[in-house]
């Protein structure tokens, strides 16, 4: 049975006698079956029945029936309405489009429309670049998917992606003011992909590529990039880059070991283990080896593709006779998994370096089970919420693309992506770090604002990602 999760939360109606032990016993109930209760709530109350809706935590879909129908099992009880929580929060989409002027009167018609929006228009036709001043694009990017990548999900497709973009965009709003919009894309073809993002770009002033599936995210990017006058982010490799740096540079203070001489092991190398290694190298990581699914990435495999060969020239797998990702841990400093659940053994992170640091972020089922993982390394990160040290790119992208916006880049650099990670880093003080706390809460108040701060410093200095100033 899994532990119980707000995100398989339900509230139960349930008629019953009105009794003084009426509480209680719910709880009771609920908590044999399985469930936590968050919350017991008189809705309506008579002479001798009361109305409760009963709120609580389950393990799964399976689980909250069981809860129900336990529930059902009580003397007196009646079952009315069952509510998921998590869809009741979905109901009608997450986000919404607000007019910023109120529309009152005939002035107030012909300022934001015909006939005063014309004159807009036509200092837009002459300095297109003016549009990041006097139009939405100021302040508004695309999260793009083709839904073939979603979360752990697999190619759910661009319908059922759509809800997961549409928490992106909140999460954007919410932690860095910045208005995006969810763009799923019916087609996983990467020419109509980029000839349609190039198509819609002029509305916005950023990029947020997400859940697209490897290795067709590398051209994808990379193409726009090339292309688009705005920055391209994908989260799903620089955000997760940006952060995996942050906790190691966090982690590594913990142990009193130093970036440029630990030896980095890392399992994965899909669109977030390539950025990560790009990041580590350009950090200053000297001694990594990455692995995947066919073993240990030397020069003399037979089935590297492009990028694939990019990694095998800048690591140093051929300098070991072993060819699989135990033989190359013994002695390790530092994991860092990307890649697939239970990967390593117990017997694997007693056999790294003394002080080891193992980041197990593949998502749902980690490579190794942390809390095996704690009896042999110092600190351990994961991908998920339920332990210590989470590794989630809602740490960064906000911030990262509030920074961009602020300082008006027209793309995106290593040095851009390491001050995020520096600055993430550093949200966590002196005082506050310690092996189970490496990285900041999403709410901490300082994290966004000084990645935001620290990106657009990066981006001011950068003379390349500045464009051109227009006076009105």
């Amino acid at each position: 049975m899994s532990s119980p999760s707000v995100s398989y939360s339900i509230t139960v109606r349930l008629e019953m006698p009105a009794q003084p032990s009426a509480v209680s016993t719910i709880t009771t109930t609920v908590e044999h079956a399985g469930g936590v209760v968050t919350a017991v709530d008189v809705s309506a109350s008579g002479v001798d029945r009361l109305q409760v809706d009963v709120t609580c935590a389950t393990g799964g879909e399976d689980e909250a029936k069981q809860i129900v129908d336990a529930l059902g099992t009580i003397a007196g009880v009646v079952i009315g309405r069952v509510s998921d929580r998590t869809f009741l929060a979905h109901l009608g989409g997450k986000i919404e489009i607000q007019p910023k002027m109120q529309i009152r009167h005939r002035d107030d018609l012909s300022l934001i429309y015909t006939p005063g929006v014309g004159r807009v228009s036509q200092q837009l036709a002459a300095h297109p670049e003016d549009a990041v001043r006097l139009t939405i694009k100021r302040n508004t990017i695309a999260v793009v998917t083709d839904g073939s990548a979603v979360l752990g999900l697999g190619n759910i497709g661009a319908t059922a992606a759509l809800p997961v973009m549409e928490g992106k965009a909140a999460l954007f709003k919410r932690f860095a003011g910045i208005d995006a919009f969810p763009i799923c894309l019916d087609t996983q073809d990467v020419d109509e992909i980029v000839r349609t993002v190039k198509i819609i770009a002029p509305v916005f002033a950023g990029i947020n590529l997400e859940d697209i599936s490897a290795p067709r995210c590398f051209e994808i990017e990379d193409r726009l990039r090339e292309e688009l006058d705005v920055p391209v982010f994908h989260d799903d490799q620089h955000g997760t880059a940006i952060v995996a740096v942050a906790a190691l540079t966090n982690a590594l203070k913990v142990v009193g070991k130093d970036l440029t001489s630990v030896r980095i092991v890392q399992s994965g190398a899909g669109a977030a283990g390539s950025a990560i290694l790009r990041l580590l190298l350009a950090a200053g990581a000297t001694d990594v080896v990455v692995a995947d699914v066919h073993g240990v990435i030397r020069p003399d495999r037979e089935d590297l593709d492009p990028s694939l060969t990019w990694i095998a020239e800048r690591t140093h797998g051929d300098e070991y006779e072993g060819r699989t990702l135990h033989d190359v841990i013994r002695g390790a400093d530092v994991f860092i998994g990307v890649s697939a659940p239970n990967l390593l053994t117990e017997h694997d992170v007693a056999s790294m370096a003394k002080d080891a640091v193992v980041f197990a972020l593949a998502n749902p089922l980690p490579e190794i089970d942390p809390v095996i993982a704690t009896r042999h390394a110092a600190v351990v990160a994961t991908g998920r919420s339920d332990f210590a040290n989470q590794i989630n790119n809602v740490l960064a992208f906000p911030g990262v693309f509030r920074g961009l916006l602020d300082g008006r880049s027209t793309r995106i650099t290593n040095e851009m992506l390491l001050a995020a990670a520096y600055a993430l880093a550093d949200v966590v003080t002196p005082d506050e770090l310690n092996a189970t706390y490496i990285v900041p809460s999403v709410f901490n108040q300082n994290l966004h604002t000084q990645i935001a701060a620290a990106v657009r410093a990066a981006a001011e200095q950068d003379a390349e990602s500045r464009p051109p100033v227009t006076q009105v």
